[in-house]
């Protein structure tokens, strides 16, 4: 009889264990989560503005993305990441041809962003918040993440809005970065430039990443 209650006892064990969840790897009790749908950056439609101020005016230009993806849980953004050609700076402001390669010159010397020895910056997304009510056409997500430039990271954070539609994304947003934290202070008033030569430490980034599979 006790062989019996031990037989049944091992039968029920066995049952047990063939009803939990197996996951991809064999374990039991473990479910598979599934994957994210990556799209990637379309550099030729990704778009990225950049302002410069001054005491006295400013400067515009633009920066080219070169590679990066987007990652989706629906239609929901989970991740992404995406590089900086930092070579492909320009200006569209200056219409003098000389003046406007001298300015571009000196943005790319060691008194900027020293594009020479770094010629590539990086985003990584690390948290994204969906803001809730968030109207259409209005930032519906808080994306924090880290910004790599000269070698240095520093974590940031800004309001994007984020449309997916189909095998495509798009997130658009419009942010200041203070130089200063990469180490970028030229003209800054943190070494004393006289206040009439002041370059303001904030400038804005303009962004818009389009993505698909």
């Amino acid at each position: 009889m006790k062989t019996i209650r031990i037989a049944l006892s091992a039968l029920a064990l066995a049952c047990l264990v063939n009803l939990q969840p197996v996951a991809a790897d064999g374990v039991p009790g473990k479910k598979t989560a599934a994957k994210p749908a990556v799209l990637k950056v379309d550099p030729a439609k990704s778009t990225m503005t950049w302002t410069g101020r001054k005491v006295t005016g400013q400067h515009t230009g633009t920066v080219k993305l070169s590679k990066g993806d987007l990652q989706l849980d629906g239609n929901k953004l989970m991740g992404g990441t995406f590089d900086i050609d930092m070579k492909s700076i320009v200006n569209t402001d200056l219409t003098d041809a000389g003046s406007n390669a001298k300015f571009i010159g000196h943005m790319k010397s060691d008194d900027f962003f020293s594009v020479e020895k770094n010629p590539t910056a990086t985003f990584k997304i690390t948290k994204v918040v969906p803001i809730a009510g968030a109207a259409a056409g209005q930032p519906n997500y808080t994306i924090d993440g880290d910004l790599t430039i000269k070698g240095i990271t520093n974590a940031i954070s800004f309001p994007a809005a984020v449309t997916v539609s189909g095998s495509s994304a798009s997130a658009m947003a419009k942010f200041d970065l203070d130089r200063t934290k990469w180490d970028i202070k030229y003209g800054s008033g943190l070494i004393g430039t006289a206040a009439d030569k002041v370059i303001y430490d904030d400038f804005n980034v303009d962004l818009k990443v389009v993505a698909a599979k």
